[in-house]
């Protein structure tokens, strides 16, 4: 996989880490902690400039980021609420617990939006509630760029100055990954187990 992804990297350059941050912010196929150290790695022969790796990496996050938050936009609170009656124990929310996310990311939102861009599976995640709750994008679109630049300038440079041995970035963060991932989804279950439909 990491040849094929060189590969298009070398034919389409900029574009294409682009266009791969924007699928793994959308639908993961592909961790970033797989493509930017291997587009940090890229660099190191001179057809690629680290700068533009990691400006290139950090957009397509950015649009991809931006379309969670649209989706989120477009649900709104409202809609959520409503759902949240007919299939709260799905969502695992009824009315109470979104006024809770609603209060507690209104107070938090803007550490969670930068801090949760540097966190696997969380990072597209976090989107959706600050669209959800209308975060204003003048405050979302700095921050979840910063957090962003940060993690993804992180492993691209990472990457770039391993050159070829760029996996190892992969071999140490594969477990952290997965083990964020595994967590989420037990709490997605305990969450669904042990909802109450009187809260609904």
């Amino acid at each position: 996989m990491a040849d094929w992804i060189r590969s298009l990297m070398e034919d389409g350059g900029y574009l294409t880490i682009a266009l791969l941050m924007f699928l793994e912010n959308v639908f993961p196929p592909i961790p970033s902690e797989v493509i930017m150290p291997l587009a940090g790695s890229s660099a190191t022969n001179g057809q690629l400039s680290i700068i533009g790796v990691i400006a290139a990496g950090s957009a397509g996050s950015l649009a991809g980021a931006l379309l969670w938050y649209a989706i989120g936009k477009m649900m709104g609170d409202e809609r959520l609420r409503h759902w949240s009656k007919r299939h709260g124990r799905w969502i695992t929310l009824g009315p109470d617990d979104i006024d809770k996310a609603e209060n507690w990311f209104k107070k938090h939102g803007t550490k969670a939006v930068f801090l949760a861009r540097m966190v696997p599976t969380l990072r597209t995640l976090i989107a959706i509630p600050a669209g959800i709750f209308a975060m204003p994008l003048a405050k979302f679109i700095p921050l979840t760029f910063a957090g962003t630049l940060l993690w993804e300038g992180a492993l691209a440079f990472a990457g770039y100055k391993l050159g070829n041995r760029y996996q190892q970035i992969e071999h140490y963060l594969n477990p952290v990954t997965t083990g964020i991932f595994v967590i989420l989804v037990l709490y997605y279950l305990y969450r669904v187990i042990t909802f109450r439909s009187d809260k609904a």
